[in-house]
This record gives structure tokens, sequence and C-alpha cells, in this order.
């Protein structure tokens, strides 16, 4: 999956869907699922005893979301966008953004094999 743990993305389908973006808390599965900060809470009621909540009552729980409905946020674009993956001159792989091409972060260190003569 292209969206890493600290990205900012925007929520595309759901009840949470907005122009706004979010910090990616955790990644899960592989990718396919994403802990959003402040997005999918739900109510948990619990009984007394609870180790979260011992008088009992609800707890307001964040719960993840499928990776296919965020988009990647451009601070560039100012919208959410496609990530896409290219090698550099010297040869290390970076990120990049797919409306306005510009480099996202670089990912791995330079590699000989990729460099450009």
């Amino acid at each position: 999956m292209k969206i890493r743990r600290g990205d900012s993305v925007v929520v595309v389908t759901g009840n949470d869907s907005g122009s706004t973006p979010h910090r990616v808390v955790q990644v899960i599965d592989g990718g396919n699922k994403l802990m959003v900060e402040g997005i999918n809470r739900v109510l948990k009621h619990v009984r007394r005893g609870h180790p979260k909540s011992p008088q009992g009552g609800r707890l307001q729980l964040e719960l993840p979301i499928h990776s296919s409905n965020v988009q990647f946020y451009c601070s560039t674009c100012d919208k959410g966008t496609r990530l896409g993956y290219q090698y550099a001159a010297d040869g290390s792989k970076q990120r990049f953004c797919r409306k306005c091409k510009t480099v996202v972060d670089t990912i791995s260190p330079p590699r000989l094999r990729y460099a450009k003569p």
C-alpha cells in the first residue's frame, strides 16, 4: 500500500467523508486498513468493572477504515490525489503526487542498478 503512517489523507466515502485532511495513526493488515485520527468514532456500551471504564457507561472508540476509502492529501495541490513511485537520477526510490508531479518523500537509499546515466 502506498499510504504510510504519518501521511495526511482525505476520506472519500463513508459517514466521515469530506475534504479536510486527517493524519494516519496506524497501518493495519499490510496496508488494507488504516487508523485515521478522528475518523470512524463509535460508541461501545460497557458494563461496570470494565478496565477502561470502571463505572460503566459508553466508551468512544476509533475503529479502522479500509484503505480504499481514503486518498493521499497533497499539500501542493491542496486536494486528495493518487501516489506513484519513481526512481530519481541517483537511483533512490521516491513517492510522488500523480497530479502535480511533486516528490512527497524518498523511500529507499540510492541504488546503482536504478541510477540514470
